[in-house]
């Protein structure tokens, strides 16, 4: 359960997923973003307006699945790490999973990172296609891993320092 050990449950995470017919159109953002609290920055970011919050800013970020284009502006924009985006149609057999970094040092494009789940448990080795920084105002970077198909929905984070040339 979420408030006590910070992992969501099946239940929470069903209620954020996007379809699988969604899935298959292309990259969507999902936020696992399951608390009430005051914060909105993902909403400024997205120039879709495809993230919103009601009634107001103190609610559970929503992301119109059939607007959203997977840009991934709103991850680093995020303060609680809470959204990722996914693209199911990356290859035939492997899925891009686009997380934030806040870490030292950052890995670099072309690398094999160990991913992690959402209760820190390894997952495999996976290559790092794109790094992308938030800026000088913004520490976050933007992850882009390849991963398995299967494991797109699981894959959340990386181990900090496990990195391995490709």
């Amino acid at each position: 359960m979420i408030i006590q050990d910070g992992i969501p449950t099946k239940e929470d995470l069903a209620a954020v997923m996007p379809s699988a017919e969604r899935l298959a159109k292309g990259p969507v953002a999902i936020t696992e973003c399951f608390q009430n609290i005051a914060c909105n920055p993902c909403t400024k970011a997205c120039v879709k307006h495809a993230i919103s919050m009601e009634p107001d800013m103190n609610a559970t970020p929503k992301v119109d699945t059939d607007v959203c284009n997977g840009c991934g502006a709103c991850i680093a924009r995020c303060p609680g790490l809470a959204i990722f985006v996914v693209d199911m149609t990356y290859s035939e057999k492997t899925a891009l999973v686009k997380i934030p970094f806040e870490f030292i040092p950052v890995p670099e494009e072309g690398k094999l990172v160990c991913g992690l789940n959402r209760a820190g448990e390894e997952q495999g080795w996976f290559r790092v296609v794109k790094v992308v920084s938030g800026g000088k105002k913004n520490m976050t970077y933007v992850i882009s891993l390849e991963v398995p198909k299967e494991l797109a929905m699981e894959v959340r984070n990386i181990r900090v320092g496990g990195y391995r040339n490709g």
